[in-house]
């Protein structure tokens, strides 16, 4: 069964987040918040994890899209191409912020990921989620999770959420109360931005 930690965003307390580390490091899985909804996520350098998130979803884990939640735009160059001045400019206005932006993967991808050509980079605006990606040492795989009322397509409760997850995951983080507004979506592959989900991020960052 998971545990159930309590985290701050004010000031994440180090001790739990080494806590919920060890467990990303051993392919654990976690539920954790971000800026928008709360997050399923692993490390991307553990396979065996990421079938477990891809079982849980449902989903063939080569043609699962799923995010790549960074601690800042350093970790670009690991999975990404180059990109211009112009992409650059907007991934500096809108992160850290409640955006996915869609970009060029480059063959330093994980290996399930190694078809991909595109890669959904996330820098969520909350400390709990870059804190343990930036003492992880490298991003973790993120993908929302869903309710099953129709009314409420996520849910924002972290007690109510390790209910329905305890036997599913191995630590679910209360970092209060998550949104329900996902995040917004844009492709920066193209000559142009294409929004493919306007979410809780704004557009004004085109």
């Amino acid at each position: 069964m998971a545990q159930l930690i309590k985290i701050y965003e004010e000031n994440p307390n180090s001790k739990e987040i080494d806590k919920v580390v060890a467990v990303l490091k051993k392919g654990g899985l976690i539920i954790y918040p971000t800026d928008t909804v709360y997050g399923l996520g692993c490390d991307i350098t553990n396979t065996k994890a990421l079938e477990k998130i891809a079982r849980i979803k449902g989903v063939k884990l080569e043609k699962a899209h799923f995010s790549f939640i960074c601690n800042d735009l350093s970790h670009l160059s690991d999975y990404v191409r180059q990109i211009d001045t112009a992409t650059y400019k907007i991934l500096k206005r809108a992160l850290p912020g409640a955006y996915t932006f869609i970009l060029p993967g480059n063959n330093n991808l994980p290996k399930v990921f190694k078809k991909k050509k595109t890669v959904g980079i996330r820098v969520p605006d909350n400390s709990i989620a870059r804190t343990i990606v930036r003492e992880l040492g490298n991003p973790i795989i993120s993908t929302s999770i869903h309710d099953e009322d129709e009314m409420l397509e996520y849910t924002t409760d972290p007690e109510l959420i390790f209910e329905k997850w305890k036997d599913l995951v191995d630590i679910v983080i209360d970092g209060g109360y998550g949104d329900n507004l996902a995040s917004t979506i844009i492709d920066l592959t193209d000559d142009e931005p294409i929004v493919l989900r306007e979410g809780k991020g704004s557009l004004d960052v085109l």
